[in-house]
């Protein structure tokens, strides 16, 4: 499939169909290679999870169609494919973000990507990354504007369905006409998720991103058949982040996890682990554990979570597994690897508090400082910390490499695995080599 110029250009319009590979940093490019590589690996460690069977099983049976789902097998439509794939991804809370719009893109943008690729991705490596590049830089800037002009926290999928209707819509050729509906419609039909309420009450819903991408994947489609919905009025409301598309690379400010979980849990997982590394503390050593961070943070509240979704959002959980493991891996949040006497009680040692200062920063700057009473009265603390894989303090490529073959271990064959590192590492593969990829099976 190759990009159609549209005519009829506005200033946004004109961003989605008129950038080419040749008009994109180098620095920019490689981002999104890191995006793609880091989302895949994230979709594959995810999709063994119960959410994602469950969201295959719907998307087998409601949605029909062509496509294979990477994964599965089981052939469904783009708008099946998307919701799926962005299931699988938000299941496993190991995906890219940004700081600001404390939210995340990829994981809607890569699965309609490959979705509207299909079984024919006639582009080069250049060509996809761009498609990406301009849903990525869309969609954060929905978020950042929709974060400037709506009173409510929401979810992801409240504006990275934009980034995907706009990935889309430059896919498939649409006029500026046509373009513009299609971000109405996914402005307009998005999910505005309470975001705290599945913090408070962590569940499947997640962060609504697979609905993110059911909503951009079918503005497209409405906007396509003539259905109308634009202007996108948050393209209008805030216009400061409209105005340097193509200038201003905000996918340079992706952040990367080295944890399946919350964001907001890194930071106390940092302190602990560099204060317990720094003071030679071992885990028999420690009586008690206080976490003191933002307000939002604190309410990763769950003292006993029963399932992976809980877990993912337990920040008492998270940092209790940290600390005996001295990481965390997908395989570390089942029930099956927590739910022993040592982590619960670890977990019940741990005491979270709300420290003003770092609540009036956040969420520009995420910030947790840990305090460790040792059995031999001993009282640590690790002076206020940030979480690893900010885009000011990135995840090196070997670290992120790392990741990627620790997630797909389980899901993907040697080969597979290697294609996947390859868009990181090099030799570069084809769009048709990297599907082909995610389609075999271990």
């Amino acid at each position: 499939m190759r990009h159609t110029e549209a005519p009829d250009f506005d200033p946004i319009t004109g961003f989605i169909h008129g950038l080419t590979p040749e008009g994109i940093p180098a620095a920019v490019l490689q981002m999104a290679r890191r995006c793609l590589m880091d989302t895949l690996a994230v979709w594959a460690g995810g999709s063994t999870s119960k959410p994602a069977r469950i969201a295959y099983d719907h998307a087998a049976r409601r949605y029909p169609g062509d496509l294979p789902m990477p994964f599965d097998g089981r052939r469904v439509n783009p708008v099946g494919y998307a919701f799926a794939g962005a299931c699988s991804t938000d299941a496993l809370d190991g995906h890219d973000g940004h700081q600001l719009c404390k939210g995340h893109a990829s994981a809607a943008l890569v699965p309609m990507l490959l979705a509207e690729l299909g079984l024919n991705p006639d582009c080069t490596l250049d060509e996809m990354l761009t498609h990406l590049i301009v849903g990525e830089e869309i969609a954060i800037r929905a978020g950042l504007s929709l974060h400037d002009t709506a009173a409510d926290y929401h979810s992801s999928g409240a504006w990275n369905a934009m980034g995907v209707a706009a990935m889309g819509a430059r896919m498939r050729g649409l006029n500026a006409e046509k373009t513009r509906h299609a971000l109405g419609i996914a402005e307009y039909y998005a999910p505005r998720a309470p975001m705290m309420r599945c913090i408070d009450h962590p569940s499947m819903v997640k962060d609504s991103t697979s609905w993110g991408a059911l909503t951009g994947a079918s503005a497209l489609d409405l906007a396509e058949d003539g259905f109308t919905g634009a202007p996108a009025s948050i393209c209008v409301e805030a216009p400061q982040y409209w105005q340097d598309l193509g200038q201003h690379w905000r996918i340079l400010e992706t952040n990367f996890k080295a944890y399946p979980v919350c964001r907001w849990a890194h930071p106390p997982i940092e302190a602990a682990l560099g204060l317990m590394r720094a003071r030679g503390i071992a885990v028999d050593d420690i009586a008690s554990v206080t976490v003191s961070t933002f307000a939002a943070a604190t309410r990763l509240a769950t003292m006993r979570p029963a399932d992976g979704d809980q877990a993912q959002y337990s920040l008492p959980l998270c940092l209790a597994v940290a600390i005996l493991e001295g990481t965390i891996l997908p395989a570390h949040i089942l029930p099956e690897a927590f739910d022993i006497p040592e982590v619960w009680g670890l977990v019940d040692r741990i005491t979270l508090t709300e420290d003003p200062e770092l609540t009036a920063i956040f969420p520009a700057q995420r910030l947790a400082e840990v305090t460790i009473d040792t059995h031999d009265g001993r009282c640590l603390t690790s002076g206020p910390t940030d979480a690893r894989g900010n885009f000011d303090a990135p995840l090196g490529d070997d670290e992120l490499l790392a990741k990627c073959a620790a997630y797909v271990a389980e899901v993907l064959p040697t080969d597979s695995a290697a294609t996947l590192a390859a868009l990181v590492r090099g030799p570069h593969p084809t769009p048709a080599e990297l599907i082909a990829a995610l389609n075999r099976r271990t």
